[in-house]
């Protein structure tokens, strides 16, 4: 313990944590003044309302320091996340508490900006100016090995990272290198100096302190400030407007590329393409490279396997739409063809006729007839008063258009489909495809109706009795479909009814986890090579457990797997069709 009340040692830090809070409040002023007005009003009202503000409570604990979401996908991770995060914010948190209970400056009064500055620094270098009780001791040194384990488990997955579970990491420049060597030695330092007070570890430790923070803006370090405000954002109910702007900047910032979602996607199926990936995109954009981060997102698969795994939930997916939306691409749009098809389907619907169920088959569909005659068949034994939309050809749903960023043409089609449906007088409309089905959950406005995707409209006919199906002794597996399973969590209705019909056994990886087929319109400049790299890796997924059928509930899945497949691919409506 020393007397005195400063040293010069605690400048560096000072110094750092000034800029540090200065370039946070600053980034903090910028993010809120580019929401819109409505968006900041709603952050304010979410601010004070009791629900969110509990929600922004747990997920500042939950997310920030304990990250549960990784230590459910990988314990080892999650402890040296939590290790290290929690424990720093532990340490700070008893050094501030024994700032005020134990009176370090040993009677001697300090007040004003004096008292102020003081305390700003004694919580950091505490050991140095005062002496602990035997508790708060313990309490710091368990909190400081923590850390320090945590340390010693990240350099482990820098040096083999498949030890961890992990089997590809980001590449980083000089600055993070730089940055993460800061970390790795600031807590050891720390522990050196309190345990031998030797004069140059303290100035080491400070030192150390000042680079970390001085980089921290400028790497994927500056998640650690920026998550909370995400959080709080992500409350609200903000949506991405533009790709580097408001809500999608902070979310960019607090990306900690921590590239599990690398692993996670589809594209890595070969080192060639897991530079395709989310983390990239977010490091591309974040330092300003839009012409890389506009080919990732023009790349990207659009499966949302990245935002479930993400342990932030960063909607990812939802920037890139951004980010493509942004784009002049050089279309003549032509949409006089809409009059023409609407008059067509208008003919199919009679006028004095208002049918309980409206069926859209939907583009690919159309493209596999057989999905929509096995959906007539059960509809027609099941006694269903329905009629079939785009029977004799239809408006596309608008989700390719979407997916382009043509947000424009893509209102156009919803607009003509709405008018379709509310004319028809249904009160259900069943969907076969999982991307129409989305894209009429999230864009159309169709109050009063229920949407029903077939999966979840055939259950209620198993179990309402109105269709009876013979169970057999085939072996079937599940593929989730990405618009279906992610986007909506639908899981247990089709497997109900696939255990209706006979025994049905589990995919490598299934639900959240289930791969993208590989055909999806999600990416624009995907070989076809490439994609049936990412075709054979689901097949050889489902195939796992050897089963005799692979069942899917989506025509873009049945007609992709179909080509890589060694055994036969149906759609879910064709084995319940196949078994009445």
């Amino acid at each position: 313990m020393n007397s005195q009340i400063f040293h010069p040692f605690v400048l560096p830090f000072v110094l750092g944590m000034a800029f540090v809070l200065t370039y946070c409040f600053v980034g903090l002023i910028r993010v809120i003044s580019q929401l819109p007005k409505d968006d900041r009003k709603k952050l304010g009202r979410s601010l004070v309302t009791p629900k969110t503000a509990w929600a922004n409570i747990r997920d500042l604990f939950g997310d920030c320091l304990f990250h549960v979401k990784i230590w459910k996908r990988n314990p080892v991770l999650g402890y040296m996340h939590t290790a290290i995060a929690f424990g720093w914010f532990m340490i700070i948190v008893i050094g501030h508490v024994m700032l005020f209970t134990l009176k370090p400056l040993q009677g001697v009064e300090v007040e004003g900006l004096q008292g102020m500055f003081t305390n700003f620094y004694y919580p950091i270098f505490f050991k140095y100016f005062a002496e602990e009780t035997p508790v708060f001791a313990f309490l710091m040194d368990f909190f400081l090995l923590m850390i320090i384990s945590g340390i010693l488990i990240a350099v482990v997955k820098k040096i083999h990272s498949k030890i961890v579970g992990v089997k590809r990491v980001m590449h980083f420049g000089f600055a993070d290198t730089l940055i993460r060597f800061a970390l790795w030695t600031i807590f050891p330092f720390r522990l050196i100096a309190e345990k031998t007070n030797i004069m140059a570890f303290w100035w080491l430790y400070s030192i150390d302190l000042l680079i970390f923070m001085c980089m921290l803006p400028f790497t994927r370090y500056m998640h650690i400030p920026t998550e909370a405000l995400f959080i709080l954002l992500r409350h609200a109910g903000i949506k991405v407007t533009e790709p580097r702007k408001g809500y999608a900047l902070a979310e960019l910032y607090s990306c900690p590329s921590c590239g599990l979602c690398i692993d996670a996607c589809p594209m890595s199926v070969n080192d060639k393409m897991s530079g395709n990936t989310s983390a990239y995109f977010m490091k591309k954009l974040r330092n300003n490279d839009t012409e890389e981060s506009q080919r990732i997102a023009e790349t990207c698969l659009m499966c949302g396997k990245c935002v479930k795994i993400c342990p932030l939930s960063i909607e990812s997916c939802d920037i890139k739409f951004s980010q493509r939306a942004a784009v002049p691409y050089n279309i003549n749009s032509d949409h006089s063809y809409l009059n023409v098809i609407s008059t067509e389907a208008e003919k199919s619907q009679t006028n004095n006729h208002k049918p309980h169920v409206l069926y859209f088959a939907g583009c690919m569909t159309q493209l596999t007839p057989k999905i929509m005659r096995a959906m007539k068949q059960i509809m027609d034994k099941a006694g269903e008063d329905y009629q079939i939309m785009d029977e004799n050809g239809g408006i596309c749903c608008g989700r390719p258009m979407l997916l382009s960023g043509k947000v424009a043409e893509a209102k156009a089609m919803i607009e003509k489909n709405t008018e379709l449906i509310k004319k028809s007088g249904a009160k259900r409309l069943v969907l076969s495809c999982p991307i129409c089905y989305k894209v009429f959950k999230d864009e159309y406005h169709l109050e009063g109706i229920e949407i029903l995707h077939h999966t979840q409209y055939i259950e209620e006919l198993i179990k309402c009795g109105k269709i009876y199906v013979d169970r057999g002794d085939t072996k079937y597996v599940y593929h989730d479909p990405c618009e279906l399973g992610r986007a909506f969590e639908i899981y247990d209705e089709p497997r109900y009814v696939i255990h209706s019909l006979g025994q049905i056994v589990d995919a490598k990886s299934e639900k959240e986890n289930s791969i993208c087929c590989g055909g999806s319109l999600g990416s624009f400049n995907l070989t076809q090579q490439e994609r049936d790299a990412i075709t054979e890796n689901s097949v050889n997924d489902l195939m796992f457990n050897n089963p005799d059928e692979i069942v899917t509930a989506c025509p873009l899945c049945l007609k992709t797997f179909a080509r890589k497949s060694p055994v036969k691919v149906k759609d879910i409506a064709e084995i319940v069709s196949e078994k009445l």
